[in-house]
């Protein structure tokens, strides 16, 4: 696992060298969420509350994510993929998409429905392990 967390954090930075790993994570539930709020992006993922303002002002300064006022209640900020954003996003997920591909395409069709049920099986065990257990 620790070898997969190295490779992911390295394949983030060769896929755009704007984006860390944990900026194309929050990018991406950004876009899934279609917005929410800092402190909903760190109790998501269980991050410090100033780990993820480092970040969000990171990706604010680059023009990649935007504050909107919440309609329903105007004390909340809530964040937004700009329109950069989206695109950083979608070129970064095609370059990701395509590596994939590549890596495994002399893969046999059982051993990839059986690497993708273990990815399912995974994802699907609560919460991720803590920092001390990573």
């Amino acid at each position: 696992m620790t070898i997969f967390a190295r490779r992911a954090r390295a394949s983030a930075g060769r896929m755009h060298p704007e984006l860390s790993l944990v900026s194309y994570t929050l990018l991406g539930h950004l876009e899934e969420m279609d917005g929410c709020r800092a402190t909903d992006l760190a109790a998501h993922y269980a991050l410090d509350k100033s780990t993820v303002s480092r970040q969000v002002t990171a990706l604010e300064r680059a023009g990649l994510i935007e504050r909107r006022q919440d309609p329903e209640d105007h004390r909340v900020q809530v964040l937004h993929l700009s329109e950069a954003g989206r695109g950083i996003l979608r070129q970064v997920t095609q370059r990701r998409r395509a590596a994939f591909r590549e890596r495994l395409a002399d893969w046999a069709e059982e051993d990839l429905e059986r690497f993708a049920g273990y990815l399912e099986r995974y994802n699907a065990t609560g919460t991720a392990p803590s920092a001390e257990h990573g």
